[in-house]
């Protein structure tokens, strides 16, 4: 129920606006402080996922460096989403090609394994692009080089322009929670969808011809597991420095609700799209500069308007809310805000279960 819904029927006021038609919204929140690049999320996502044919090039999840082209390359500058906030005209978007994603490469495996060639092991040719060409390059000249890694997956968001743009309606948000899906059987591959995301977060499968994406893993969210248990996304549950926070950004008790809706602190990214993201970040803060003779001087390191093209304006409010609260918990007190960035109790991390009774 949206908040307009509640609103003419006279319930309370709410900070949470999910899409009409869904009940439930799933979210994420992901510390961006906490990322090592370590590509755990990957492979776990890509293990269970993207590995038959046709999906070689796929990564649902994917971790790449900032400042830096990302995947597929130029992703930012290819269009999509909304013109407004009304949500009434697309922005036109376009499909990137087979080489900005990167193609599956030939290694020369069989001549270091089994003809005794002393060569490194390489690409045989070809490799001119790939996800994470760019990795750990950032921006910046010494001693003052910055940057950061920035974990990606469909933003399942409330506005979704891949669901508006496919004209058989095979795009769609889950009722229930709005995960956003792909009707296989609708599905003819037009890839309006792939051109309509601003995020490249829909995938063609060259095999199958149809449109592939992230299911928020919503298989083991809804425990058909072996064991029958819930559990949180792979990229979540895998991830070494649990960065991620899951749940319903309607559950007003939940972590998720409190981080993006209370303190504000936790961002969409490029909220210009206007696609309204339901997964958020905790921006990034690195050591102020240095001068040559190795002083701390009162500059930031990575430039505070390129934190406000990712993550808009609000970035300069979030980022001084939680410097605050880290400052009051160095001087003895206590903050709520800096519990829930740094609890790394399963229960609290992962608020799956939440609505299950209604």
């Amino acid at each position: 129920m949206s908040t307009d819904q509640q609103d003419e029927q006279g319930e309370e006021d709410t900070l949470v606006n999910v899409a009409d038609g869904v009940d439930h919204q799933v979210a994420m929140v992901m510390d961006l402080n906490k990322c090592i690049g370590c590509q755990t999320c990957t492979i776990a996502c890509k293990n269970l996922w993207t590995e038959d044919g046709g999906s070689e090039y796929m990564y649902w999840n994917n971790v790449e460096t900032k400042p830096g082209e990302g995947y597929p390359r130029g992703w930012e500058d290819s269009g999509g989403g909304w013109e407004s906030g009304e949500h009434s005209d697309r922005s036109p978007g376009e499909i990137p090609d087979e080489e900005d994603y990167g193609r599956a490469w030939e290694f020369n495996h069989e001549e270091i394994m089994y003809e005794g060639s002393d060569e490194p092991l390489r690409p045989r040719d070809g490799a001119e692009w790939g996800p994470n060409w760019d990795e750990d390059q950032g921006a910046g000249e010494y001693p003052n080089s910055y940057y950061f890694y920035l974990p990606r997956i469909c933003n399942h968001c409330t506005h979704p322009s891949c669901v508006e743009a496919c004209p058989r309606s095979a795009l769609y948000k889950r009722q229930e929670d709005g995960i956003v899906l792909v009707d296989q059987d609708r599905c003819r591959g037009y890839r309006y969808c792939v051109e309509g995301c601003p995020y490249k977060k829909v995938y063609y499968n060259t095999v199958s011809k149809k449109s592939e994406k992230c299911i928020f893993c919503y298989p083991r969210i809804e425990g058909e597991g072996p064991e029958g248990e819930t559990f949180a996304p792979a990229c979540a549950e895998e991830c070494p420095p649990q960065l991620r926070l899951v749940g319903f950004l309607d559950d007003e008790e939940g972590p998720i609700h409190k981080l993006v809706n209370e303190y504000e602190v936790a961002l969409p990214l490029h909220p210009e799209f206007r696609t309204q993201p339901n997964v958020y970040y905790i921006p990034p803060f690195a050591p102020g500069q240095h001068t040559e003779d190795g002083e701390t001087v009162d500059i930031d390191r990575i430039p505070r308007q390129y934190l406000r093209n990712l993550f808009g304006d609000s970035v300069d409010e979030a980022l001084d809310t939680i410097d605050a609260h880290r400052q009051r918990v160095r001087q003895g007190g206590e903050s709520e805000l800096m519990e829930l960035l740094q609890d790394k109790n399963p229960a609290k991390q992962y608020r799956l279960e939440v609505f299950d009774d209604e």
